[in-house]
């Protein structure tokens, strides 16, 4: 009687802890962070308006001309971000995963992005500094931010918890560097966002890939380009970092952002990398 006594103790133990779900280990949950490139900067066409429901989005922000409630799954349909944004790299990476993935696999995204940002506003300690002092110079990158409370690294955290309760997470997608150009200090501050998420997720530390992909490329001359060395000196600062490249890839006129074709071969990079890293060898 003791013994039923103390196993029954242990599990109450187990099952209070507050990173114990009841999850899913064939649905694969994606965070999805950075800024205009990642958040959707390419027109959205006719090929991406129909998706498999094995590939899910959980919605971070109210749209309710989308039919979409903050906290709740839905399929994958572009916009992923917010109710305005448009074709994302993390469209086609979910799209490319289950193409390869088993049947038995979902893969389900968590997006959060700012156009227009640094790094410094996933800073869960530095960001109130950071939005403030941006927001004579950007006040339309505060009404973004606003779009997730006003702290984007809160919002995703919250809604990456939530995801918890039903699947796994797998990995990070960040596109993210063209305003931090020149920043030689992004690596560590790309590195304190990963381990503060990971922290506050409950997972080990550096046990998650990150993939970071590069900025329009010196190829497509891009205005940017020479933020690229700085991102390939990532994987010096966490471990389990791989960069993703953008060479080959072209921009539209403003060479900042991404083609609508080059986001979907952006999006596909991301998950070849991916796949890889879970044993399945994909040809680009």
């Amino acid at each position: 009687m003791k013994k039923i006594g103390m196993l029954w103790f242990l599990c109450c133990i187990a099952f209070g802890h507050e990173h114990v779900f009841a999850q899913d280990p064939n649905f694969h949950i994606y965070l999805c962070l950075g800024q205009s490139n990642m958040e959707g900067p390419a027109a959205i066409e006719s090929q991406d308006t129909t998706v498999s429901t094995r590939f899910q989005l959980l919605a971070t922000v109210d749209c309710p001309q989308l039919g979409r409630t903050q906290g709740n799954w839905y399929p994958a349909k572009p916009p992923l971000f917010r109710c305005n944004t448009r074709l994302s790299p993390a469209d086609y990476f979910g799209r490319t995963l289950i193409a390869h993935l088993p049947d038995s696999i979902r893969v389900g995204v968590v997006p959060v992005a700012v156009g227009g940002s640094k790094i410094e506003i996933f800073d869960k300690v530095q960001y109130r500094a950071y939005l403030d002092s941006s927001a004579t110079e950007r006040p339309w990158m505060i009404n973004m931010a606003n779009a997730y409370g006003g702290n984007p690294y809160e919002r995703l955290l919250t809604m990456a918890r939530l995801a918890q309760k039903q699947g796994v997470i797998k990995g990070i997608l960040l596109h993210q560097g063209e305003s931090n150009t020149g920043d030689k200090a992004w690596p560590g501050k790309v590195q304190k966002v990963y381990a503060d998420l990971l922290k506050d997720l409950g997972l080990a530390p550096d046990s998650v890939p990150l993939l970071a992909g590069e900025v329009v490329n010196q190829d497509q001359d891009g205005k940017c380009a020479s933020m690229n060395a700085i991102i390939a000196t990532l994987p010096q600062t966490i471990p389990k970092a791989y960069v993703i490249s953008s060479a080959g890839l072209p921009a539209v006129p403003d060479k900042l952002h991404f083609t609508s074709q080059s986001i979907r071969e952006l999006g596909k990079r991301y998950a070849v990398r991916m796949l890889s890293l879970q044993g399945f060898e994909v040809k680009e």
